[in-house]
């Protein structure tokens, strides 16, 4: 049974940072691109970054570029996400996904078959 455990959310002030964990179990996550997506009051959920599973190269949206890293440790079964210079408009649930072998389309959602439950990211002006 495939397990995605979000961690790491909470309330911040705008220009600080916080640091998203998601645990994996019951996978190869070796084998699996992961990705962060967002979901914020009264929006679509949307894609944030993915990182692949075959060369650990990353894939970013435009709002995070320069702000967001995603990062992997295989030997701990855990995706991350740094999130620098939060603004308000980052307040959203985050959740994290998981795609075997995946290495095109990282931005749609309907490609990753395994999801966690999602962290509250808060960001105060």
């Amino acid at each position: 049974q495939v397990q995605l455990v979000e961690s790491g959310g909470g309330l911040v002030q705008a220009g600080g940072s916080l640091r998203l964990s998601c645990a994996a179990s019951g996978l190869t996550f070796s084998s699996y691109t992961m990705a962060w997506f967002r979901q914020g009051p009264g929006k679509k959920r949307e894609f944030v970054a993915a990182i692949r599973w075959s060369d650990g190269s990353t894939y970013g949206a435009d709002s995070v570029k320069g702000r967001f890293t995603i990062s992997r440790d295989n030997a701990k079964n855990t995706v991350y996400l740094q999130m620098n210079s939060l603004k308000p408009e980052d307040t959203a649930v985050y959740y994290c996904a998981a795609d075997f072998r995946r290495n095109t389309y990282l931005t749609e959602q309907m490609n990753y078959d395994y999801w966690g439950q999602g962290t509250q990211v808060t960001v105060s002006p």
